[in-house]
């Protein structure tokens, strides 16, 4: 069996440098990364959390998630490193990408969830 080289785990203050400069809309408390999607019912709400779900099996990083009705809040830490990690921050990053797409906005034959209250499920940022 091969043995895991521990990961650097980030001092609180790096951990604040990185989130403001890279990920804004996520934040630090109690030893984790965090970051709450709104969404605009159950169905938003399931949405959220399987892609989330694919994304961390995909990456074999696996985030604690918290659920409600109208939202989803997404908390990562490596227990390995017992503290945030490059894995941490590159899932994170992977994770705001594919919840936070608007196809809309780019130029392409992707016209995006429709702007009516019937097709909303996510409240974008």
């Amino acid at each position: 069996m091969t043995e895991q080289v521990k990961e650097k785990a980030y001092t609180e203050e790096e951990i604040e440098e990185r989130l403001k400069k890279e990920l804004p809309h996520w934040y630090y408390e109690k030893g984790w990364i965090r970051r709450k999607y709104r969404t605009n019912s159950w169905k938003g709400t399931l949405m959220v959390i399987n892609a989330v779900g694919h994304l961390a099996e995909a990456a074999w990083h696996h985030p604690d998630l918290t659920a409600s009705y109208a939202w989803v809040e997404v908390r990562l830490v490596n227990h390995h490193a017992k503290g945030v990690t490059d894995k941490d921050f590159t899932l994170a990053k992977k994770i705001e990408e594919v919840i936070q797409w608007q196809p809309a906005k780019e130029e392409g034959p992707l016209e995006g969830t429709p702007d009516d209250p019937r097709f909303k499920y996510i409240k974008y940022d």
